[in-house]
């Protein structure tokens, strides 16, 4: 027996469509032109509400799959942060002479992008494994097949 979806109504729906593009319910409660005492109390009533929950989800779900990005883009992207952030460049005095020492050009965007590549690829820091030799990727090597 297939249970019938609850058709949202408009104010609903707007209320679904300004949630997606902040995630704040009380906003996209007022933007809806809901009018309440405590909009706390009905964004938050809003989003126990099944039927929402399933058309925000269905809603997220389908711009994502719109996006169509390749997961080849996303790592070479990232490498490249990476891999740019990480390089060491000659540290010069403030009359632009080089003092022969050399710094990472950007660590906190570097360790922020092999992070990001980390959690993409579905590597948790927190696992315990058993060692196994790295398969080395670079830019230059890398493409979707090999992924």
């Amino acid at each position: 027996m297939s249970q019938k979806m609850k058709q949202l109504t408009k104010q609903q729906k707007l209320f679904v469509t300004e949630y997606i593009k902040t995630l704040d319910g009380e906003d996209a409660a007022k933007k809806a032109g809901y009018r309440s005492k405590d909009i706390k109390e009905t964004a938050d009533r809003l989003l126990a509400d099944l039927h929402i929950v399933k058309e925000i989800k269905n809603r997220i779900n389908s711009q994502i799959s719109s996006l169509r990005v390749q997961k080849g883009y996303v790592i070479q992207k990232l490498l490249q942060i990476a891999e740019f952030s990480l390089t060491e460049e000659e540290i010069t005095d403030k009359d632009g002479n080089y003092t022969g020492k050399k710094k990472l050009r950007d660590t906190g965007a570097g360790l922020k992008a092999l992070e990001s590549l980390c959690k993409y690829l579905g590597i948790n820091s927190n696992e315990t494994e058993e060692y196994k030799p790295a398969k080395i990727i670079t830019i230059s090597n890398l493409d979707d097949e090999k992924i």
